[in-house]
């Protein structure tokens, strides 16, 4: 008998010993929603439901008698992870080169296993396998029971006699059903972060995607929202969050299909990355995120808040330093003595840490700008003839705490790293190199750089114990991608970031608790991949309180406030009291000449720091509520609720400067004990100004969510900080 006709013959008997003679439903239930798959006859994976939950699982297999739509030719327009060049029809989820050359596909199910991780959480994998090639998909669904969050990832392998090229490898492939779907999606810019659209969608296909290769969400991010049966309102409507958990370059395809039917594949972006996969080699795929809710879009930011809190962020239930940042008071130009002051004026303002920003290091070319010094992780001379460990002890003496900025996967051409070292950058060989920031990324495929990169933290720590605090900057994209150390290029920007991941990996590995900053030139670097190690991130450079309050706004549906860095600058014409509590919904620092401050205006920020101290623990691990959105009203409202619902804070400001734009109506609240009884008391109020709202008053839950509060907000009180407490 023919040797590989063997071979096969055995393979498909075993892909035959795993199935059951008749469909199995496999559902993924939590707290208030169902994603459930079916293996039919034929060992096809597809999507049978996913919504709501049903009281009775047996009711699943019922729901498709009820769709009367049209016919689906290829049988795999539900398929929970659509192959391609085979029987589909349309996009897919997967698409491969076989070592004998055949781009053909067919994925059929062979087994599933469940394990339990906790009570809340829970892993479902399903072996996927092909008929005729020795290729094995094994698609993983995280659920989080209480917060009905599921991550979705594939891993991927074979025993082909060569190697396999990956063309399309997404994460997770959903399927869903609805009379129409409307998609939330974000663009942007540098300073214009979050700018929110929102679309009908028509047939074909939608794609989200990026190519930069770092900075990937500067254009584009990955995070969006889709709407079933009509646009989802704040606290009504059926709504899908998903983002994608990497740091680089994604695709998010959405398609309308022709049973009118919606297909949400997203994954990396296969762009100039077909990636060749070696017999018996895993290839992992980031994971996927996603919730769904049938009561509005606050529903669901609630629900991935609260996950990513206990789950996703680092450290996300604990504490975060609030600090005082020099880059708006110095920029580049600064010495040991201005340095000594500003760190006597942490201590004056209140605040946990002195952070050092951009501009310390660099003697051969000094980092006086933006054009030199990048790569160059020495103290300079000059500017710090003591070096940081000076400053570290300086803070302590002083009673604070000392931090400062990297931007450790850069390099400036005009730098000793870029002479000694020009192989690890990335850089086309026999093209002109352009620049961002005037500088270019390094290589972090390249291990001996993921060494040198790991190596800058490290140094800082090892002569400075006492450091308390990094901001990791990320300002240029990648041009000219090239790696002189891949031998194949199309794996250049998968393996850039997963070289990314090594490195953070390491610096947590050694240093789990100090807290990090993610920062991306604002907000281009922000994902879950990423703020499993970073503390918080900085979401735009824009700092304008009025257009913050605009882009912390957007954000605060995908990620919590304990990870939103806001600082107070110069920035805008609002007075201090509005720059502060605009920076308060979130993890408040200081970007200030403290020293140029009149007495009252520094009387004020001393006060509000330690009002501060004593709200953030419901700002940071509160229930979120968006009581009026700035886009459709001329005052802006947001609330935080403590878990027991005793307590609350309500951020209130104006944000049309009309004439005789205030506000008018009251403000419903939500999320109190509608049995409970508060007391309503204006807090954070600027030095010798008094407030009209009565704090002897007790208002039930009841009243305050049906009738609401007016914070009379005006011209003159453009900004008001409302403190909720249950009246004993």
């Amino acid at each position: 008998m023919n040797l590989k006709f063997f071979k096969t013959a055995f393979f498909l008997a075993a892909i035959v010993l795993c199935f059951k003679a008749d469909a199995q439903i496999i559902p993924i239930e939590t707290s208030h929603n169902a994603l459930v798959l079916q293996a039919d006859a034929q060992h096809n994976l597809t999507t049978l439901y996913f919504g709501t939950k049903l009281g009775n699982v047996k009711e699943y297999e019922l729901v498709p008698g009820n769709y009367k739509q049209n016919e689906d030719l290829s049988g795999l327009m539900a398929s929970a992870y659509t192959p391609s060049g085979s029987r589909n029809l349309l996009e897919p989820a997967i698409t491969v080169t076989h070592a004998d050359g055949n781009n053909s596909l067919d994925l059929r199910y062979v087994s599933h296993s469940v394990e339990r991780i906790s009570d809340d959480v829970s892993l479902l994998r399903i072996v996927l396998r092909d008929p005729v090639y020795q290729f094995e998909v094994t698609l993983n669904y995280k659920s989080y029971f209480r917060d009905d969050v599921i991550e979705q990832w594939s891993t991927i392998k074979h025993s082909e006699k060569g190697n396999v090229i990956l063309q399309k490898f997404a994460s997770a492939n959903l399927h869903l059903k609805a009379s129409s779907f409307w998609l939330t999606q974000y663009h942007g810019d540098w300073a214009k972060e979050m700018q929110p659209e929102e679309s009908k969608l028509t047939h074909g296909i939608k794609t989200l995607d990026s190519k930069l290769g770092t900075r990937a969400n500067l254009f584009q991010p990955s995070v969006f929202m889709v709407s079933l049966d009509q646009p989802a309102t704040e606290d009504a409507g059926t709504v899908l969050y998903g983002a994608l958990e990497w740091s680089g370059n994604f695709r998010t395809d959405l398609e309308l299909d022709p049973q009118d039917n919606l297909r949400i594949i997203s994954g990396i972006n296969n762009y100039a990355s077909p990636y060749p996969l070696k017999p018996n080699e895993v290839f992992e795929t980031p994971a996927f995120l996603y919730t769904l809710s049938s009561q509005g879009k606050g529903d669901a930011s609630r629900k991935l808040q609260h996950w990513a809190r206990n789950y996703k962020v680092l450290d996300g239930t604990g504490s975060r330093l609030t600090l005082l940042n020099n880059w708006e008071s110095t920029f580049f130009d600064f010495d040991e003595q201005k340095l000594a002051l500003l760190l006597s004026d942490t201590k004056k303002l209140g605040v946990d840490l002195f952070l050092l920003d951009d501009g310390w290091f660099g003697n051969k070319y000094p980092r006086n700008g933006d054009h030199s010094g990048l790569g160059d992780w020495q103290e300079n001379k000059k500017k710090l003839p003591n070096g940081v460990a000076s400053l570290v002890k300086e803070a302590e003496k002083d009673g604070v705490k000392f931090g400062i900025w990297i931007e450790p996967e850069m390099v400036n051409p005009k730098s000793e790293l870029y002479e000694q070292h020009p192989d690890w950058v990335i850089k086309q060989p026999k093209r002109d190199e352009h620049y961002m920031r005037n500088q270019l990324v390094l290589d972090l495929s390249n291990p001996a750089v993921q060494d040198f990169v790991f190596g800058i933290v490290d140094n800082l720590f090892t002569k400075n114990p006492a450091l308390a605090y990094l901001k990791w900057d990320c300002n240029s994209l990648i041009f000219n991608a090239y790696s002189a150390h891949l031998k194949n290029q199309s794996q250049f920007y998968v393996e850039y970031v997963r070289g990314l991941y090594k490195v953070l990996s390491r610096v947590r590995a050694k240093y789990p608790k100090v807290p990090m900053m993610l920062c991306s030139g604002g907000g281009g670097r922000v994902d879950y991949a990423a703020l499993q190690y970073f503390t918080e991130f900085w979401p735009s450079d824009n700092t304008e309180p009025l257009e913050r309050i605009f882009i912390q706004w957007e954000y605060s549906y995908f990620y919590p406030a304990i990870t939103s860095s806001n600082h107070v600058t110069d920035w805008g014409k609002q007075p201090l009291k509005f720059r502060t509590d605009v920076a308060m919904m979130g993890k408040l620092g200081f970007d200030i000449v403290v020293s140029k401050l009149s007495e009252t205006d520094l009387r004020f920020a001393q006060d509000a720091v330690k009002t501060y101290n004593q709200l953030k623990a419901t700002i940071w691990q509160g229930d979120q509520y968006r009581l009026a959105d700035p886009r459709g009203n001329s005052v802006a409202a947001i609330a935080y609720v403590n878990e027991q619902k005793t307590s609350a804070v309500i951020f209130n400001y104006l944000v049309n400067y009309r004439y005789d734009e205030r506000s008018k109506l009251p403000i419903r609240l939500k999320g109190l004990d509608a049995g409970k009884k508060y007391t309503v008391k204006e807090i954070n109020l600027y030095p010798g100004k008094n407030t009209d709202i009565k704090s002897d008053r007790t208002y039930t839950g009841d009243f305050l969510m049906k009738i609401g509060f007016n914070p009379n907000v005006n011209a003159d009180r453009t900004s008001v900080v409302l403190k909720l407490d249950e009246a004993l």
